[in-house]
């Protein structure tokens, strides 16, 4: 059985808990190394604004192919909507 939360218990330990200066990584308080980290986002920038040139050629065909209304069956509709509920869009 679940007995009744006093509310004063609760309100206890929050206070008990912050009111002492905890140091969770365990380190020294004069320890003064620094470690701070440089990354280069650069190259992954770059890499991925390429687009390459398969995933190009594939989707100017598709858009052709849209435009000439070569996809527009029900057998295509029903796959993209069965890709759409199982991949997501």
């Amino acid at each position: 059985m679940i007995e009744k939360i006093d509310t004063n218990q609760i309100q206890d330990i929050s206070e008990k808990t912050m009111s002492k200066p905890t140091n969770a990584a365990g380190t020294v308080g004069n320890n003064r190394t620094d470690v701070s980290l440089q990354i280069d986002y650069a190259s992954f920038i770059a890499e991925a604004i390429q687009i390459p040139e398969a995933d190009a050629k594939a989707v100017q065909k598709a858009q052709e192919m849209l435009l000439s209304g070569q996809l527009e069956s029900m057998e295509n509709i029903r796959a993209a909507a069965e890709n759409i509920v199982k991949f997501g869009i």
